[in-house]
C-alpha cells in the first residue's frame, strides 16, 4: 500500500532528513517549502504562513500524488534577541511561520484524514518550548504554542482515527545554527550529557518511530535533545 507523507520545510535541515528517511522506508514524499525540495519525489513551492498558499499546495498533492497519510511540519526559522529588542514584526513572523504554519497545514489535511478515519500529524517543536532560553523568548513562545496546539488537536481528532504528536529536539546540527552560534560552542556542548548536538537523522528516526512503531501514541511530545532537558 502506498503511504503518502507531506513534509513542510523539506528543502533542508530536519525537514530534508525526515523526507529522506521516510523515502528510504517506502513512503512517497511530497515537500512543501519556499524553494524546490530535492529530497522529495514531488514538491510544491508554498509559504506555510499563507493559508491560501497551503490550501492550494495540499490540493495539488492530493490531485497529483494521492490522499495524504501523514503530515510533518518542519518549516521554521530561528533568530535571537532580548525581549526589549523583539520587534512586532519579528514576533508576528515567528508565530506565523511556526504556529500559523502548523494550523494552516493541519486545517488543509484534516478533512480527508477524518473522512478516511486515519492519519497522523507530527509537528516539530523545540526543547526551548520546554526549558526556555536566554534571548529566545519569541522562538520559545512560538514552539511552546505548537505543543499546546498539538495536545488540544490530538484530543479533538482522536475519535476520528487521527493521531497528533510533537517532537521537540534540542540544538540540532543544521544550517539554521550559524557557525558562530553559542549552541555550537565547546563550552555549551560540554554541559550536555551527550556532549554533542543532535543530528537531523536522529530527529527523522524519531518521526519514523512515531509513524511506524508507536501507533498507540497521540498528544505526546518526544524530545531527543542530547540531555539538554532531563
Amino acid at each position: 500500500m502506498t503511504r503518502i507523507a507531506v513534509i513542510t520545510g523539506a528543502a533542508s535541515g530536519i525537514g530534508a532528513a525526515v523526507a529522506t528517511t521516510l523515502a528510504d522506508h517506502g513512503w512517497t514524499v511530497a515537500g512543501l517549502d519556499l524553494v524546490p525540495t530535492p529530497h522529495t519525489s514531488y514538491h510544491v513551492v508554498a509559504d506555510v504562513s499563507d493559508s491560501d498558499s497551503v490550501t492550494q499546495a495540499i490540493r495539488s498533492v492530493q490531485r497529483d500524488v494521492g490522499l495524504i497519510d501523514t503530515l510533518v511540519t518542519a518549516a521554521g526559522h530561528y533568530s535571537t534577541a532580548p525581549v526589549s529588542q523583539i520587534t512586532g514584526d519579528a514576533w508576528n513572523r515567528m508565530l506565523r511561520v511556526h504556529l500559523g504554519g502548523l494550523r494552516n497545514t493541519a486545517h488543509a489535511v484534516l478533512p480527508q484524514m477524518r473522512g478516511r478515519g486515519r492519519g497522523s500529524i507530527i509537528a516539530i517543536s523545540s526543547e526551548l518550548a520546554i526549558g526556555g532560553g536566554d534571548g529566545e523568548a519569541h522562538y520559545a513562545a512560538a514552539k511552546g504554542a505548537v505543543i499546546g496546539f498539538v495536545r488540544s488537536l490530538a484530543a479533538e481528532v482522536a475519535p476520528h482515527g487521527v493521531r497528533v504528536n510533537s517532537i521537540a529536539p534540542g540544538p540540532t546540527d543544521t544550517p539554521m545554527l550559524a557557525p558562530d552560534s553559542p549552541w555550537r560552542a565547546p563550552e555549551y556542548l560540554a554541559t550536555l550529557p551527550a556532549r554533542r548536538l543532535c543530528r537531523p537523522d536522529e530527529v527523522a528516526r524519531t518521526v519514523q518511530f512515531l509513524l511506524e512503531e508507536a501507533d498507540f501514541c497521540t498528544g505526546e511530545v518526544l524530545s531527543p535533545n542530547s540531555g539538554a532537558v532531563i
